[in-house]
C-alpha cells in the first residue's frame, strides 16, 4: 500500500513485526550536556499543520546549540518541522503519515565531512577494494583475492590508498609480487599507500610497460631485486603519479554510475554531505559525473566544492588568476555547489605531514600572495593547506597582509590540516576571523608521524588546544588516499588518540560528544549552510542517521564499529539495514 494512503509503521532495522508506538522516559544526556525537558523540546512548528514522517520512540541526539535529546521527531517534505514529546510529535499524524517507531534507537545528525576527495575517487569506484579499517595483513589479501574473482580477467583490481601497512597487526608490512600474483593470478593489481608507494603483481606491471629497462619516474623509484628486475614495490611520489597517470580513462556513463555508487557508500556510513577539495590529477571529467548526477536529480550525498588549481611558476600562476577572475560561487543549489577556493594554493608550497619541517622561500611565498590575494580582492572563501611550523606561520603572516588590503572577515577562510598549530597561531587566526579544519590522518599515519616527529606526534593535531580555544572548527577525514572514508573511525580516533589497529598516537583528544558536534554542526559553515544542516532542528534539512548502537554510551572502543541502520537524506530514506 502506498505511504500516502495509509499510516505506516516501521521497526528500523528488524524484520516483520508489530511496532509498539509506546512513548518512553526521555534519555538522559551525557555529562556536561542538558537532557531534554519541555522548556528544551521544540513544539511543532506554527505553519506545520501535519508530518510526512515521524520518527517516534527513539533517543534522538539533535547536537542543537543545548544538545538537546528527545524521543520523537516530524518531517515535512525535505525538512524537519518538529523535534520534542512522542505527544507532540504525533499530533502531526495524519492517515498518510508515515511513522517510524525508532525500537529505542539513537539518532544522530547526518555526519558532514569538511574536507575530502570523493569526486576524483569515484571515477575508479568499482574497481577499488578499500583496506579502511582492516587489521589483518592476510585478510587484506583475501579481500584482494575476493575482488579479483569477481572480476573479468584482465580487470584492474585497485586500492587508492586509505591504508598503511603500520595498521596491520598480524604481520605489519606490505605486499610481495608473489603475494599479489597469488591473490589474483588473471588480473593485474595496483595498491597505493597514501601518496608514496605502489604495490604491484607482475599482470600490473606488465601493463603499466615497467621492464628491467624501464627508467625510474621523475621524483620515483622503480625497485629492482639483485637480478634488476622489478619488485614491484614502486617508490615516491613521482612513481604513485606516473601509476596513476596510466591507469586509463573512463568512459562517462561509468563515471557517473561510480559516483552514484560512492554516495550510496557514503549514505551507508552515515555521511550526509561533504565539501570537495579537488585534488592531484582532478580534472573537470570528475566534477561533470557528480554535475550529471545533480542533473538527473539522482544525489544522496550534499556537495560542495573548492575549485583548486596547482600552479607550479609564475606562468601557472597567470593562468590561475585568469580562472579566478571568472568564478562565480554559490550557483547551485543544496545538493551541489561551489563554495570557494583550495586547499593548495601554490603547489611548491604543499607541506607535506611526514616532512620534518618547511621553509618557503620568499620567492614563493610571493607566487602564493598573488593568488590568495586575487582570492580576496574576488571576495571568496580560501581553504589553505598549511600543516608544518614553517608554512602556518608563512601562511598567516602573509594573510595578515591580505587582510589589511582587503578585509577577509565574513569570507571564512580557513585552515585546513593545522597539525602544528600552536596558542599563539589561534589566536592570529581568530583576529582575522578564520576557521580550522583539523583531519583524521594519523589514524593511518600516526606510527610513520612518530617516526618522523617523535612524541611531538601526541599533539598533531592539537585537537583539545583547538577546542578549548573558542576558534571555529570542524572535524574531517581528508579522504580517501590519506586516510579511511567512514566518518566513525574518525570520531574513534578524536576520542581515543587511537589508529587502526589500536596503537596510541594522539594525547589531545576530546569527548564524544564534542567530537559529534566537531563533525556535523560546526562542519555546516564549511558548507556555508548553518541554517540548513548540522544539526536535527525545525527548519533544517532531514539529514539524520538512526544508528545500531547508542554513540554515547558504547564503549569508547567501539565508536569505530557503529553501524547507520537507516541514513535519510533530505526526509528520504537513501540507506536502510533490512
Amino acid at each position: 500500500m502506498h505511504p500516502r494512503h495509509a499510516t505506516r509503521v516501521l521497526a528500523v532495522g528488524l524484520l516483520a513485526g508489530t511496532a509498539v508506538l509506546a512513548a518512553p522516559a526521555i534519555a538522559q544526556a551525557p555529562t556536561g550536556a542538558p537532557a531534554a525537558s519541555p522548556a528544551a523540546s521544540s513544539a511543532p512548528a506554527a505553519a506545520a499543520r501535519t508530518a510526512d514522517t515521524i520518527l517516534v520512540n527513539g533517543k534522538i541526539v539533535t547536537v542543537d546549540d543545548r544538545f538537546t535529546i528527545v524521543p520523537a521527531l516530524a518531517i515535512a517534505g525535505e525538512r524537519i518541522v518538529a523535534t520534542g514529546s512522542t505527544a507532540d510529535v504525533e499530533a502531526l499524524k495524519t492517515p498518510q503519515t508515515r511513522v517510524i517507531d525508532l525500537g529505542g534507537k539513537t539518532v544522530i545528525p547526518g555526519l558532514i565531512d569538511n574536507h575530502a576527495h570523493y569526486m576524483r575517487a569515484a571515477e575508479y569506484w568499482d574497481r577499488e577494494v578499500r583496506l579502511d579499517g582492516i587489521t589483518s595483513r592476510q585478510e587484506a589479501l583475501a579481500m584482494i583475492a575476493a575482488k579479483a574473482k569477481a572480476s573479468q580477467p584482465g580487470e584492474l583490481v585497485l586500492s587508492l590508498g586509505g591504508w598503511s601497512e603500520e595498521q596491520f597487526t598480524d604481520q605489519p608490512g606490505g605486499f610481495t609480487k608473489a603475494e599479489l600474483d597469488a591473490a589474483a593470478p588473471n588480473n593485474p593489481v595496483v595498491l597505493q599507500v597514501i601518496y608514496f608507494r605502489i604495490y604491484a603483481n607482475s599482470l600490473a606491471l606488465k601493463a603499466l610497460g615497467v621492464t628491467a629497462e624501464t627508467p625510474d619516474p621523475r621524483n620515483g623509484k622503480i625497485e629492482k631485486d639483485a637480478n634488476g628486475q622489478p619488485t614491484g614495490v614502486l617508490n615516491g611520489g613521482g612513481a604513485v603519479a606516473w601509476t596513476l597517470g596510466r591507469l586509463g580513462e573512463v568512459a562517462k556513463e561509468r563515471s557517473v554510475e561510480n559516483a552514484r555508487a560512492l554516495m550510496r557508500d557514503l549514505n551507508r556510513m552515515g555521511i550526509t554531505a561533504y565539501q570537495e577539495m579537488g585534488g592531484r590529477a582532478f580534472n573537470a571529467g570528475h566534477l561533470e559525473a557528480f554535475r550529471t548526477v545533480w542533473e538527473r536529480k539522482q544525489m544522496t550525498v550534499r556537495a560542495f566544492y573548492n575549485i583548486w588549481q596547482e600552479p607550479t611558476s609564475a606562468e601557472g600562476v597567470d593562468k590561475a588568476l585568469a580562472v579566478i577572475a571568472g568564478l562565480k560561487p554559490f550557483q547551485g543549489d543544496d545538493w551541489l555547489d561551489h563554495t570557494g577556493y583550495g586547499e593548495t594554493v601554490y603547489f611548491p608550497l604543499h607541506d607535506n605531514l611526514l616532512a620534518r619541517g618547511a621553509s618557503p622561500t620568499p620567492e614563493n611565498m610571493a607566487q602564493w600572495r598573488r593568488i590568495a590575494q586575487a582570492v580576496a580582492d574576488k571576495g571568496m572563501h580560501l581553504n589553505v593547506h598549511a600543516q608544518l611550523r614553517g608554512t602556518i606561520e608563512a601562511f598567516l603572516t602573509e594573510i595578515e597582509a591580505i587582510n589589511a588590503v582587503k578585509p577577509i572577515k565574513g569570507l571564512r577562510w580557513t585552515m585546513s590540516h593545522g597539525d602544528q598549530l600552536e596558542p599563539q597561531d589561534i589566536a592570529r587566526m581568530k583576529r582575522l576571523g578564520m576557521h580550522v579544519q583539523l583531519h583524521s590522518r594519523p589514524t593511518v599515519q600516526g606510527a610513520l608521524m612518530l617516526k618522523v616527529h617523535g612524541d611531538r606526534t601526541y599533539a598533531m593535531p592539537p585537537l583539545r588546544l583547538v577546542q578549548d580555544s573558542g576558534i571555529p572548527w570542524g572535524l574531517g577525514s581528508d579522504a580517501t588516499a590519506v586516510t579511511p572514508v567512514n566518518p566513525f573511525y574518525t570520531l574513534h580516533w578524536a576520542v581515543t588518540g587511537e589508529m587502526v589497529g589500536g596503537r596510541k598516537v594522539l594525547k589531545e583528544t576530546i569527548t564524544r560528544e564534542e567530537a559529534l558536534i566537531a563533525h556535523t554542526r560546526s562542519n555546516a559553515a564549511f558548507l556555508f549552510q548553518d541554517g540548513n544542516l548540522g544539526s536535527l532542528a525545525p527548519g533544517k534539512y532531514a539529514d539524520l542517521v538512526v544508528l545500531d548502537r547508542d554513540y554515547l554510551t558504547v564503549p569508547a572502543s567501539q565508536i569505530k564499529d557503529l553501524k547507520p541502520v537507516m541514513t535519510m537524506v533530505g526526509g528520504k530514506v537513501v540507506h536502510e539495514t533490512k
